[in-house]
């Protein structure tokens, strides 16, 4: 069995949006987005949430809703030729997907917003001790994450930025 041709990871607390479409989809040239959330997979508002989703997709791109398990149990089914962006709005449920053999090298951070309790750390993300954690976690196992809102930003390392939020 062939490893799952993951094209791109990122954390989007918006989840599926256009910008992800328009800019994140054509740079990584994916075919897939699979959106890994329990909620859009199956929470309470699951259905609406996919639809908006669904449409933000425009079409170009098959679109799956995947909870975290899911994910983990049938990311190594992919087809070869499936072009797999994930996307999960939290880096706890990254840290979760990589600790349950998703193979992801490289965790970008888009939109993190600012709640109470957390430190603003770049213009678009807002971190606390669980977030770090969970990078660190991810870190551990070699994957490298990095703040970069659009493609034509500079990737900044998390932990740089991230300094004594811990």
């Amino acid at each position: 069995m062939t490893a799952p041709n993951i094209v791109w990871t990122r954390i989007d607390e918006r989840l599926l949006h256009g910008q992800i479409r328009i800019t994140w989809g054509k740079h990584t040239e994916a075919n897939l987005i699979l959106v890994a959330n329990d909620d859009a997979a199956e929470g309470p508002n699951a259905a609406f949430m996919q639809a908006g989703m669904k449409a933000s997709a425009g079409g170009e791109y098959a679109v799956r809703f995947f909870t975290i398990n899911k994910t983990i149990e049938v990311i190594h089914k992919a087809s070869e030729k499936q072009r797999i962006f994930i996307l999960c709005n939290n880096p706890g449920d990254v840290a979760r997907l990589v600790e349950g053999g998703v193979p992801i090298t490289h965790c970008n951070i888009g939109n993190m917003h600012y709640h109470e309790g957390k430190k603003q750390v770049s213009k678009t993300v807002s971190v606390d001790a669980n977030d770090i954690f969970a990078f660190e976690v991810m870190r551990r196992n070699g994957v490298s994450c990095t703040v970069q809102n659009t493609p034509d930003q500079t990737a900044c390392d998390i932990f740089e930025l991230a300094k004594g939020v811990a």
